[in-house]
């Protein structure tokens, strides 16, 4: 079978499509004009695999209640052994319509009202919305920016607020959003180890695990050691990889029957059964047939990476690129600038006619930072770095 959707160049017209990228500024307090690089979708169709499989399930024309059979777990579980070296079990898989859903619903499963959850901040904002909105609270290991223009675990305060507030809770993001990091077998250990000591579960989010830069490799927490897949659910999804997140399809794994069976009854109190049909066509073609288009976005999102770099060196000195290692979200610096975060948003939203993802919405530690995402074509990518550059020389 052959690949259609390779030129990424193409620029798709997403407006007037109901797409919350580009239809709802308004109505979220933007111009209607505004470009967006905001929200973690891309700018790509999916692989024309996926799309014939969906076609197909789309001309029997019958979507009644739908299960996943054998050849799905297949797909799903050959996609983790091949890219990630990880043999999951088809026991160990609970199917969401989302990650955040799975959080919440891990949230519920494990703690009580008014009990301590830790998160990384910066870090990507439903994590706080899934406790304070479950009315548990939010304990923060705020990660540290290092003189090497690295984010890194601060190990003895993660264990300090451990055994303070009490948390058996722990929410990780692996590679982490929004600050791009990926995480070493070194610092996954010691998080671990902690971890174990203090009988916390890890809920690891690993949605963003297939994009991954240079030398930097992406580990599954729960695969380093037989301890830690006892104490983890670990949240994967073809969402980011194909572009999928409108079809809300996502397989979480939890060795450990006792938090399996917990999770489980709170998806159930939820009143959530099944996923929905075209989410689990095309999950299991991306994975089982996707491979080609994979390589090949992931290629051209490097790229982009690589040029925003050029770009921000050559000619906005003033804006910090943090060194992505993984995610196709950067994470940028305007520290430099010396302006509110007010000045800032005014001149980004206003002046420039961009939406980005102010920094602040990840936690206080993201305060002067934006976030941006590339995961669009060059063209698109450019003409948001030049408005970015006049609103900056006008200001």
């Amino acid at each position: 079978m052959e690949e259609k959707n390779l030129d990424f160049d193409k620029v798709i017209e997403r407006r007037n499509t109901d797409c919350l990228k580009y239809d709802f500024a308004v109505r979220r307090g933007r111009p209607e004009n505004v470009l967006p690089l905001w929200v973690a979708d891309m700018d790509f169709p999916t692989s024309s695999l996926v799309l014939d499989a969906i076609q197909q399930r789309v001309e029997h024309g019958i979507f009644g209640y739908t299960e996943s059979g054998e050849g799905y777990f297949e797909a799903v579980a050959d996609w983790m052994q091949q890219k990630h070296g990880w043999s999951v079990e088809r026991r160990w898989l609970v199917k969401t319509p989302g990650v955040v859903f799975a959080l919440a619903m891990a949230v519920r499963a494990y703690t009580k009202e008014g009990d301590a959850v830790l998160i990384q901040q910066p870090v990507y904002y439903p994590f706080t919305e899934v406790i304070e909105d479950n009315k548990r609270k939010v304990v923060s290991n705020t990660l540290v920016l290092g003189e090497d223009g690295k984010y890194h675990i601060d190990f003895a305060d993660f264990e300090k607020k451990i055994v303070e507030q009490g948390v058996k809770l722990f929410l990780f993001c692996s590679p982490h959003n929004p600050v791009s990091r990926v995480w070493t077998e070194e610092e996954l250990l010691q998080l671990g180890e902690i971890c174990l000591k203090h009988h916390v579960i890890v809920v690891s989010d690993e949605i963003h695990e297939d994009f991954v830069y240079g030398a930097n490799r992406h580990i599954v927490f729960a695969n380093l050691k037989k301890e830690f897949a006892d104490i983890s659910v670990t949240c994967t999804s073809p969402a980011k990889t194909f572009n999928l997140a409108g079809l809300q399809v996502s397989n979480i794994f939890i060795p450990e029957p006792k938090l399996r069976a917990a999770f489980r009854k709170e998806i159930a109190a939820a009143g959530y059964s099944q996923l929905n049909a075209l989410g689990l066509t095309a999950c299991e073609a991306a994975y089982r047939y996707g491979d080609t288009w994979y390589r090949a976005m992931l290629h051209y999102v490097e790229e982009n990476i690589c040029y925003v770099k050029t770009y921000l060196q050559e000619q906005l000195s003033e804006i910090r690129l943090i060194e992505p290692e993984g995610t196709y979200l950067l994470w940028l610096d305007f520290r430099g600038l010396q302006q509110t975060e007010s000045e800032r948003e005014e001149m980004i939203v206003q002046k420039a006619g961009l939406w980005l993802d102010s920094g602040a919405i990840f936690g206080k530690a993201g305060e002067g930072f934006e976030r941006i995402n590339v995961a669009c074509p060059r063209a698109i990518l450019t003409l948001a770095l030049e408005k970015l550059k006049k609103a900056i020389k006008n200001s």
